[in-house]
């Protein structure tokens, strides 16, 4: 850059030749003629588009095999050291590597796609799922989370769910329109099937049942992405990326998905005290702007559940994501209604709810409330103890106990006195039932009438009477003093009379 000034200092200041310059510094004259005509050095400039001859006759097979690598998947596609393989064994390729990898660069870099920068009005909002592991009561697994972006203040809301369902999909819009406190007017979503029933043959999509429910609770308007385009809805999936790394490093542990919960929506709200680059105010204060353009909550909350009608089996079973959830046995072979949530499952009858259980996300398992069986066992006492939906049910050791008092006072009528107690807990709870249980045992009361007797006086706050006046439907025994003389007829009565042994029997 030295030599160049000081040669264009001497022609165009000093009024030098550029015959002469050129001798002085030993330069060619058209190198000279080319410093003079640019400030700076132009570097190298190409007249002419690249040839390549030797690769002309082959450049539509290679441009056909990175065609059809844009659908195969990115770890299986061609690289330009096979592409030059193949170019010598299936087509007779007589040239060199070098051209051929330099012709795939350039193929690459003129194919790769661009993209305009886009602008976002306040209210609007985009969302999307994704995945990361966390560890909810000692147990690793994965959570689905839902992430709402709103792209104008680049404020967020997420949330975890044990997966990617249709009442997750309710339930987090739910929580993220109480998160932001006003419903965004218009919410970008990829083309998932939680949403999108059929994508018709014009572009529009036909929604599902449940979305265009929740739809016409909030009022919002949709927008789906291009099929297989995640960059229409940029600012979701960068958001996805982001919980991920910095709400989820390291691996929460948590004792329930709840309390995970709790845990990303404060670090979503830790987010808004954030200035990103740009920006003069924090995402909090911008987020104040987007919140004036969404639409206000409805009075009323939306129930984010699937409903779907069911048939209860002959076992009081009902069937819900190929699990079995059970019912009182008095609701066998009707008609229901299942409402299933993400944490619970509730069955209705009418507009009676008759069980509600925790959700289970295994498959073909079936959950069991053991007081939806005690009406029936109580008419089929006999299989009390291969009942499967008390398999496994722990009460504490007190009915154990009463039950074996019951089997010694009762024989074979203890097992239904047994269902009698039980059957306490279809109106009690299991505590009340338990310490009414502990207070009979003590009293040496063993029954059923004395237990929920016992149990009626602990509720009433009474001391209970357990006398026979209090029960007039069983006979008064006659019970007479015992006088001492009475004794004295052991002693008057005739010895007893030994048995005769049998001489040839003893050894």
């Amino acid at each position: 850059m030295e030599i160049y000034a000081r040669v264009r200092r001497a022609v165009l200041a000093e009024g030098k030749s550029r015959r002469a310059v050129a001798r002085e510094f030993g330069l060619a004259r058209k190198t000279v003629n080319k410093m003079l005509e640019f400030s700076l050095p132009p570097g190298y400039r190409r007249q002419k588009p690249v040839r390549r001859p030797r690769l002309a006759a082959w450049q539509g097979v290679i441009d056909a095999i990175l065609e059809e690598d844009k659908q195969r998947p990115k770890k299986q596609r061609h690289t330009a050291k096979r592409i030059f393989e193949r170019l010598k064994a299936e087509h007779a390729y007589p040239g060199g590597y070098t051209i051929v990898k330099d012709y795939v660069r350039q193929s690459r870099i003129s194919s790769q796609e661009m993209f305009v920068p886009l602008s976002h009005p306040p209210g609007e909002a985009q969302a999307d799922f994704g995945e990361a592991v966390v560890v909810i009561a000692g147990v690793e697994q994965t959570a689905h989370f839902m992430v709402f972006d709103l792209p104008h203040s680049d404020d967020c809301f997420v949330q975890a769910f044990p997966a990617e369902t249709t009442e997750a999909f309710l339930e987090g819009h739910v929580r993220s329109f109480q998160y932001f406190g006003a419903v965004p007017t218009r919410i970008l979503y990829d083309n998932t099937t939680l949403a999108v029933a059929r994508i018709l043959g014009d572009g529009e999509r036909q929604k599902t049942r449940a979305f265009s429910e929740l739809q016409s609770h909030y009022l919002f308007a949709e927008k789906f992405g291009r099929p297989g385009k995640g960059n229409d809805k940029g600012k979701a999936e960068n958001l996805v990326g982001y919980a991920r790394r910095n709400f989820m490093v390291p691996v929460p542990r948590a004792s329930s998905w709840e309390e995970l919960n709790a845990h990303l929506e404060a670090d979503c709200r830790r987010r808004r005290e954030r200035r990103l680059r740009g920006h003069t105010e924090t995402i909090g204060e911008r987020f104040q702007c987007d919140r004036a353009a969404m639409l206000p909550l409805s009075a009323v909350p939306y129930e984010p559940c699937e409903k779907i009608t069911a048939r209860v089996s002959s076992l009081a079973l009902v069937r819900y994501r190929t699990n079995d959830y059970s019912v009182p046995t008095a609701y066998g072979h009707r008609q229901v209604l299942v409402n299933g949530y993400v944490h619970r499952v509730e069955i209705v009858c009418g507009s009676e709810v008759i069980a509600s259980h925790p959700r289970s996300y295994d498959r073909e398992s079936a959950v069991y409330d053991p007081v939806h069986y005690l009406a029936l066992l109580e008419q089929k006492s006999r299989a009390l103890d291969q009942a499967a939906p008390l398999a496994g049910w722990a009460l504490p050791d007190c009915f154990s106990q009463l039950r074996r008092l019951l089997q010694a006072r009762l024989s074979k009528y203890a097992s239904r006195e047994y269902i009698q107690v039980l059957r306490l807990m279809e109106t009690f709870a299991l505590g009340e039932v338990t310490h009414a249980v502990e207070d009979a045992l003590r009293l040496g009361a063993i029954s059923f009438d004395a237990v929920r007797h016992v149990l009626l006086c602990r509720i009433e706050r009474r001391p209970p009477r357990l006398d026979l006046a209090n029960w007039p439907h069983l006979p008064l025994p006659t019970v007479r003093t015992t006088q001492a003389g009475d004794y004295m007829a052991l002693l008057s009565r005739p010895p007893a009379v030994p048995l005769p042994v049998n001489p040839e029997a003893a050894p």
